[in-house]
């Protein structure tokens, strides 16, 4: 079936607000584990986690790190409005973004947005006993966001602006204001590079003591970097997804992830990917590698990684491996004398999309009619309902703070 003609209410069951799980278990790694292998369910607890994979397996995690990216203005008319960042405009790179001193523009959803009519907002906070005002002007409207212009004093870096004057962004479900709990909980422990607004949830249950096991049983431990947008939670309005609009969202991939891939795939091991945003990321760098091979001969114009939403099903002829995949990148990096890649990826993953790169996904369980759904569904095909009828009647929690399970392809 052509993926653009799917009927999202076909990817829906019903979620009882009271399995959505409003705050996290007291052990990160107690969390309960569906496992779905051959066809079979069975369940256990996440820190037995090791006990499920093989020497030389590599897993693959996202090392985003969540921002304070709702902040907070009040108008000198009592009006409250709410900017909540979505991503980085001028400079567009989050690495760049966070690192200006002076100003920055990003793509924000404004609550509250029929107060703000015209003018600025300002907010005064400290930062090292230092007080900053940090102003906000509306720009212009972008898709379904708007361009917001932040300037502000004391030539501190936007990172530590944005940290001080904002809030953690719960997903919209939780119905509740984040507290010191969420401050540790809603961000993974190899969180490095900020530029989230939502956590990449699969990983929310690995801790150093999970990570200990892994080691021990010589598994490779390798990252990607994508920034999760708000885009993630947004409902999928349109009766066929071919009137979907998937979000983008901006990958970082280390030359050093291309040797762990390579090595796995030559030792015939088990790529192991931990949520659903580093699933994004490796296909995309397989379609990434799919138009190098294509372009071969143009390698000089092709500067970033680009993957639009519905690229990967208009390029199915003579599709090359993984490992063939995987050496072209590594030689179109030599050639450009590059570390890493940089770029945006608006790749959708849905039936009858056939992964190319991971052979096991671990994933928390996800909203109905949603594109997360979608993905689940694409790697395990009509499975994904008895999957999801096992946990709702076996007192599985469900969301972003909800349990886990691991997936593996036949």
């Amino acid at each position: 079936m052509d993926p653009k003609e799917l009927k999202i209410k076909d990817f829906s069951y019903h979620l009882p607000e009271e399995k959505i799980a409003q705050h996290p278990l007291k052990e990160r790694d107690k969390s309960k584990l569906l496992i779905y292998k051959n066809g079979q369910i069975t369940e256990t607890i996440f820190n037995k986690i090791s006990n499920l994979v093989n020497e030389n397996d590599a897993f693959i995690f996202n090392d985003t790190k969540v921002i304070h990216a709702r902040i907070l203005f009040q108008k000198e008319s009592g009006a409250k409005i709410e900017i909540m960042c979505l991503e980085p405009i001028n400079p567009a790179e989050a690495v760049l973004s966070f690192t200006q001193t002076e100003s920055c523009e990003w793509a924000a959803l404004i609550g509250n947005n029929k107060k703000w009519k015209e003018g600025i907002l300002n907010k005064t906070f400290l930062i090292n006993n230092t007080e900053v005002t940090l102003i906000a002007e509306r720009k212009k409207q972008y898709l379904d966001s708007f361009i917001v212009k932040f300037s502000w004093n004391g030539n501190f870096a936007f990172a530590d602006v944005i940290y001080h004057a904002g809030l953690l962004p719960l997903p919209p479900y939780m119905n509740r204001e984040a507290d010191e709990e969420d401050e540790n909980r809603y961000q993974t422990i190899y969180a490095k590079f900020e530029g989230s607004v939502a956590a990449p949830t699969a990983g929310l249950h690995f801790t150093k003591q999970v990570f200990e096991k892994l080691l021990k049983k010589n598994i490779n431990v390798d990252y990607v970097t994508l920034h999760v947008g708000a885009g993630t939670f947004k409902p999928v309005k349109a009766e066929r997804m071919a009137n979907h609009l998937m979000h983008e969202e901006n990958v970082v991939i280390e030359k050093k992830l291309l040797h762990t891939l390579l090595k796995t795939v030559e030792n015939k091991a088990n790529i192991i990917v931990v949520g659903t945003t580093s699933l994004r990321t490796i296909e995309s760098l397989y379609w990434f590698g799919v138009k190098l091979i294509e372009n071969k001969n143009n390698w000089d114009n092709i500067n970033s990684l680009e993957i639009s939403q519905w690229e990967p099903y208009e390029t199915t002829k003579n599709l090359p491996s993984k490992k063939e995949v995987l050496n072209n990148i590594m030689k179109w990096m030599e050639f450009k004398k590059i570390n890493s890649i940089a770029g945006n990826t608006q790749i959708i993953i849905a039936p009858p999309y056939k992964i190319k790169i991971a052979d096991v996904l671990i994933t928390n369980f996800h909203q109905p009619e949603s594109t997360l759904l979608l993905l689940v569904s694409a790697f395990v095909g009509e499975d994904w309902k008895d999957l999801y009828y096992y946990a709702l009647n076996n007192n599985f929690r469900f969301l972003s703070y909800g349990d886990s399970s691991i997936l593996f392809r036949d």
